[in-house]
């Protein structure tokens, strides 16, 4: 049997979220309800305001649970949208990870707060400019 040890730092979990080529790596501390973007305070980031409360979504469906720790996120690929999905996803998964009682409650209001979106730009086809099926060829 492995021997469970203990978090360091006042650490309490991981999670992870996806979204197209999009990577958010949460790490949940106790605290106060700050959020950390690569070390830097999501107020004081120059982002839309809409993207900064998708990622809040999940923080303010479950604020008396939420407000008892502090995000630090890590991510890293595609644009601002596909992050901000990728972080809200991370964020979900951790808070249910926490308290089971939240599933429901985010399931209702939005499934993508739990379940990864794992839908991505198809590829270019070779010989052609469109990422859709292959032409017909005609010869006759």
């Amino acid at each position: 049997m492995a021997k469970k040890t203990k978090p360091k730092n006042g650490m309490l979990l991981q999670s992870s979220g996806r979204r197209k080529t999009a990577t958010a790596r949460l790490t949940l501390y106790k605290g106060s309800g700050k959020i950390r973007i690569n070390g830097q305070l999501l107020s004081s980031l120059e982002w839309p305001d809409y993207i900064k409360l998708k990622i809040m979504e999940p923080v303010l469906l479950a604020s008396d649970v939420a407000n008892k720790y502090d995000y630090h996120i890590s991510v890293a690929g595609g644009g601002i949208t596909g992050q901000a999905d990728a972080m809200r996803l991370a964020i979900g998964k951790a808070l249910v990870k926490q308290d089971k009682k939240l599933e429901k409650t985010f399931l209702a209001y939005d499934r993508q707060l739990l379940v990864a979106d794992i839908r991505v730009k198809e590829q270019y086809k070779p010989n052609d400019s469109k990422a859709r099926s292959r032409r017909q060829k005609s010869y006759r």
